[in-house]
């Protein structure tokens, strides 16, 4: 007896859902890498570590973000979901970027540490909204 082959569709759909969930799974590693460094080098910050100086300390985050990046472009392409397009992929966009500029706050431009405390503060809880809005695909989670 000869199997029937898969149709065409059908593998693609299933090259599909496989090269989502590759992506997926790499996007949430890279968000929980990246957001375990940024706590650790903000703690870092605040108590004055020289960590923060070793060639790898500094390397390493931005190796990270660029996998976190590409696999959001992936994840986006590959479900064809775009920012301005979409408004919960708008919103995660606009708060990545408040995130990065608060992040540079906390953790090199800051001149006091109140300042880099604060800005600390408010980069996770812009992270915070960021995982929110991954979550429920809602922008607005204070109606």
């Amino acid at each position: 007896m000869h199997k029937a082959k898969p149709s065409q569709s059908n593998r693609k759909g299933k090259n599909h859902t496989v090269m989502y969930m590759i992506l997926k799974h790499l996007h949430l590693t890279a968000v929980t890498l990246s957001i375990s460094l940024f706590l650790l080098r903000g703690y870092w910050i605040l108590i004055g570590s020289g960590w923060l100086k070793k060639r790898p300390i500094r390397i390493i985050p931005h190796l990270v973000d660029t996998i976190l990046l590409l696999s959001a472009i992936g994840l986006a392409v590959t479900l064809q979901q775009y920012p301005f397009v979409n408004d919960w992929l708008s919103a995660k966009l606009l708060a990545l970027v408040v995130y990065i500029v608060l992040g540079i706050i906390a953790l090199k431009r800051g001149r006091s540490k109140g300042t880099r405390a604060l800005a600390f503060g408010a980069a996770l809880t812009t992270f915070g909204y960021i995982v929110w809005v991954a979550l429920t695909r809602d922008p607005t989670p204070w109606h």
